[in-house]
Formats: structure tokens, C-alpha cells, sequence
């Protein structure tokens, strides 16, 4: 018997998580004839989704939003015209439907899911058939509904500059535990590169060198950890890529622990803003690439999956898992920090 509602959360307004509403009968999404229907089995969340009802994200979104763009499930039916997908295929969402491969426009940049088009916190969904990947044969639905925003920014970070994409024997710095610098600390250690993470306690410090990395450095404690991952390269050369997921309190570190000719892949902003960021000058004497993305491609996201499959890894999620009822617990708990990798919900 085909569903008639959809437990789906939206956004209304941006008074923070309150902002948050639950409809137990909201309706079914219709398809047409390029559509594909979701039944999604676990989302994951991501900074961006916590900080959209705050009315802090500073690229495009809408009221009354699905939120959250991160989403594994099962394809229920599929429209007249569509090739990609058949009915029971294990599909994930793509962060920008728009964006298939190559750069970034701004019109691509306003396809993102569960910023203007409708997310994944509801228990069905329906995608063009172009804003979806097949998930990986080795994952479960709980890891495969890290991967659409987290994972493939890392990849784009280490991989999406394809002249300074990584390579064996490269250095990679890392920083904490969030989603991104976890996934990009698996995918250096599999592409054979050293890493270099930071972490502001001992016990993260434990499961980063668990994880794989070579050096853990424990940035409460040694506020200059930039110099000091320099100091731990090759020759003191420098690192050569580094996952700058902090913003601006902690790119001057980036910079004095880059290479001549490294590449800073600035992600996010969770350290806040500062007002003594490094400048344009800075870039230039340290002769390092210093560059801004915002997730990655389809084609990206289908190279990456190849090689979570091809090398076995399994993304990091939290022992915590919230029902889709409690997403607005989830959302505190993440504020709170009480997270470790990635932060799942189930979809019953």
C-alpha cells in the first residue's frame, strides 16, 4: 500500500532550533517524469544545518525548508524518463543538485539541498535523477548518509585541485574531529600521505593516532601548533595540504605550517570570526594556494565512493543515534559538541 504522509521537519524562521517544526502527516512529494522517490532510512547533520535556523549561513536558503542535505535511502518509484535509478536501488543525496561536475555557478550554488531545495529530515524525497549517487556497495545506510556534504568536502579538498591534488609521501594537516577533518584524515592515510592532526584533549588525541594519524598535536596547549607541524615535515619544509576548517583564528597556524607551493582548502568557519585574520600579503609571502570550497561535484562524489570501496573505509559516526522525532535534541547535542565524527539520525 503506497504511504499517503510524510513525517517531515521544516524550518520556519530563524529563531534558532525552535525554528525547527514537525509535521507527523505532512504530505508525499510528487514526482515527475525525471523524479526519483526516496524512502530515506538515516540522514546526518552537518555545522550548516545548525547554523540555517540561526540565520547564519551565508549561501542560499529559504523559508520552510526540509533542512539537512545528507541522506541515505531507498529508491520507491521512479518517473516515466528515468535511466539512472530503478525501483529498491541504495541512493544518496547530492549536496548541490545543480552541480554535475566542473565549477561552481551561482545558479548551481542555489540548488542546495536543505538550504532551497527540500532536504533529507523526512521520510520521503523526491530528486531529479541527476542529484543522486548510488551509495557504496560496502557501506550501510548509517555510513552512507555521512557522506554528501562531510566527505566529499574533504575529498575536494585533498583531490579537487587537480594540479596540486595529493599524492604518496604528501603531508596532510587536519584539524579536531569534526566530520570533514575525519574523512580527510582516513582519505590521506589511504592515499599513502603522512598526517598531521590537531585536537584540544587527550582522549581525542587517543583515537585520532588510532585513526591513523602520525602526529597529534594539542592545540590548547601549544598555541604556535602551526610552526610545530612544520617542524615535523620533511626537511621543515612544510605541510602540504591543510583541511582549514576553523576560519579565521585559525588560518594565520595554516599559514605557518604550509609549504611553498601547498594548498590551505578553507571549509568552514567554526572557530568564528576574528579580527586578526591573515591577509592577502600573507599568501603571498608564504607562496602558498589558499582556496575556499563548498562541498564538490557528482562526478567528485562517484570518484570518492570507487575509493571508499576499493580501500574499506568506514566513516566515523557517533555511538549516539537520535530518531527522526528527536532532531531537535540531535541539533543541541551537536551544538554542544558532544559529538564525535558524524552525527546520524534514523528514519523509521
Amino acid at each position: 500500500m503506497a504511504p499517503t504522509s510524510n513525517k517531515t521537519w521544516t524550518v520556519a524562521g530563524m529563531d534558532g532550533f525552535e525554528s525547527l517544526k514537525f509535521n507527523e502527516k505532512g504530505s508525499m512529494p510528487e514526482i515527475g517524469e525525471h523524479d526519483v522517490l526516496v524512502r530515506f532510512h538515516y540522514a546526518s547533520l552537518n555545522y550548516r544545518d545548525l547554523i540555517i535556523p540561526m540565520g547564519k549561513y551565508p549561501f542560499p536558503q529559504r523559508d520552510n525548508v526540509v533542512p539537512a542535505s545528507d541522506g541515505a535511502g531507498t529508491v520507491e518509484a521512479i518517473g516515466s524518463r528515468v535511466t539512472r535509478f530503478q525501483k529498491g536501488d541504495k541512493v544518496l543525496t547530492l549536496f548541490n543538485q545543480g552541480h554535475l561536475a566542473g565549477s561552481l555557478t551561482p545558479a548551481i550554488n542555489a540548488t542546495g539541498v536543505g538550504g532551497v531545495i527540500d532536504g533529507t529530515l523526512r521520510q520521503y524525497g523526491a530528486f531529479d535523477e541527476q542529484g543522486l549517487v548510488a551509495m557504496p556497495e560496502t557501506l550501510n545506510f548509517q555510513q552512507g548518509s555521512t557522506l554528501s556534504c562531510a566527505a566529499l568536502t574533504a575529498w575536494n579538498g585533498l583531490y579537487g585541485l587537480e594540479s596540486r591534488a595529493l599524492k604518496p609521501g604528501d603531508v596532510v594537516l587536519t584539524q579536531g574531529t569534526g566530520g570533514v577533518s575525519m574523512f580527510a584524515l582516513q582519505f590521506a592515510k589511504a592515499a599513502g600521505a603522512t598526517v598531521i592532526s590537531t585536537t584540544s584533549s587527550d582522549s581525542k588525541a587517543q583515537i585520532l593516532k588510532k585513526m591513523g594519524a602520525d602526529h597529534v598535536l594539542n592545540y590548547k596547549t601549544d598555541e604556535n601548533w602551526g610552526a610545530t607541524a612544520k617542524s615535523l615535515t620533511p626537511g621543515k619544509l612544510g605541510v602540504n595540504h591543510v583541511i582549514e576548517v576553523g576560519g579565521p583564528k585559525t588560518l594565520a597556524q595554516s599559514i605557518k605550517a604550509i609549504k611553498i607551493d601547498g594548498v590551505i582548502s578553507i571549509i568552514g568557519f567554526l572557530g568564528g570570526m576574528g579580527k586578526d585574520e591573515p591577509s592577502f600579503l600573507d599568501c603571498l609571502l608564504n607562496l602558498c594556494t589558499v582556496r575556499g570550497i563548498l562541498v564538490g561535484s557528482r562526478l567528485q562524489f562517484e570518484e570518492m565512493n570507487r575509493a571508499i570501496d576499493a580501500n574499506g573505509i568506514k566513516p566515523v559516526v557517533d555511538e549516539k543515534v537520535f530518531s527522526l522525532e528527536e532532531t531537535k535534541e540531535a541539533y543541541q547535542y551537536m551544538w554542544d559538541q558532544k559529538h564525535f565524527g558524524k552525527l546520524t539520525i534514523k528514519i523509521d
